[in-house]
C-alpha cells in the first residue's frame, strides 16, 4: 500500500484524499474570515480615524497667547490651571512633563491668591509637600485634613465644583519652586505636552454605541469571541456533512 493511502500520513499542504482537500479548503476559508474580522477592522479604524482634541485643549489653546504675554484675566489663568490640572489627572504622564505640568499649573493658581495671602498659602503648599513625602504620614488625619484644606482653597481659585474629581489631584500637584513665574521651558514645550495627552484618534467606529457599549470594545471583546465560536461550530457541522456524503464514520 502506497504512504499516500495510509489514514496516518496526512499533510495539510498536500492533501491526497477528496476529504482532505475539502478539509483544507475550509480551514482556509473561515481562517480568512478570522483574519479578516481581526485586522480589517483595524485597518478601518486607521482609515477613518481622525485626530480630536479634548475640550480642555482647546479651552487651553484660546488663553495660551494671554498667558505667554502676560495679559490674562482672571478667568484666562483659571482656565489655564484647570486644563493643565486635566492632564495631570492622566494615569501615564512623563516625570519631566509631569513637573512642568506642576508648576505651570502652581503658577496659574498662586496669581489668582491675593497678594496679602500669598506668602501664607506658599507656606502651606511648602509643609504638605514635606508631609506629602513623608511616605508614613499618609492616610493619616493630619495629612487627610491638610490635604482636603489646600483642595478646599485652590479649587475655590481655580473655580473648581466641589463634585469634580481633579479636586482630588490638586493639592498633590501643587508645588511653591519658582512659582514666581512661568518655567522657563513652557513656552516651547507646554503646548506640544498638552496635544501629546489631549488629541485622540477618533472616527464613527470608536464614537458610536451598541447595545449600551462603545462599538470599537463591543466588536473586539464580545464580536470577535462570538465570531469564533461561530466558526468552530461551522466548521464542524461542514465537516460532518463531508464525512456522511463520503461514507466516512468517525
Amino acid at each position: 500500500m502506497k504512504d499516500s493511502d495510509n489514514g496516518y500520513h496526512i499533510s495539510f499542504f498536500k492533501p491526497t484524499t477528496e476529504r482532505a482537500r475539502h478539509n483544507r479548503g475550509i480551514v482556509i476559508w473561515l481562517t480568512s474570515i478570522w483574519f479578516i474580522a481581526i485586522f480589517g477592522f483595524q485597518i478601518a479604524l486607521r482609515v477613518l480615524e481622525k485626530p480630536t482634541p479634548e475640550p480642555p485643549l482647546l479651552a487651553f489653546e484660546n488663553v495660551w497667547e494671554g498667558i505667554l504675554d502676560g495679559t490674562a484675566d482672571q478667568q484666562e489663568l483659571q482656565t489655564f490651571a484647570r486644563s493643565t490640572l486635566y492632564v495631570l489627572g492622566k494615569i501615564a504622564i512623563d516625570e519631566d512633563e509631569r513637573a512642568l505640568l506642576s508648576g505651570s499649573m502652581s503658577w496659574s493658581a498662586f496669581l489668582l491668591v491675593p497678594d496679602t495671602l500669598r506668602s501664607v498659602y506658599a507656606e502651606e503648599v511648602r509643609a504638605f509637600e514635606v508631609l506629602k513625602d513623608e511616605k508614613s504620614h499618609v492616610g493619616e488625619a493630619s495629612y487627610v485634613m491638610e490635604k482636603n484644606r489646600l483642595s478646599e482653597k485652590f479649587s475655590l481659585l481655580i473655580g473648581l465644583d466641589d463634585s469634580d474629581p481633579l479636586t482630588r489631584i490638586l493639592p498633590l500637584e501643587l508645588t511653591v519652586k519658582d512659582i514666581g513665574s512661568l518655567p522657563s521651558e513652557a513656552a516651547d514645550k507646554l503646548p506640544s505636552v498638552m496635544q501629546k495627552y489631549l488629541v485622540h484618534n477618533q472616527s464613527f467606529l470608536t464614537d458610536a454605541q451598541f447595545l449600551g457599549f462603545p462599538f470599537h470594545y463591543f466588536y473586539t471583546s464580545v464580536f470577535l469571541l462570538i465570531l469564533f465560536i461561530g466558526l468552530c461550530w461551522l466548521y464542524c457541522v461542514r465537516s460532518d456533512r463531508r464525512n456522511a456524503l463520503l461514507g466516512i464514520e468517525d
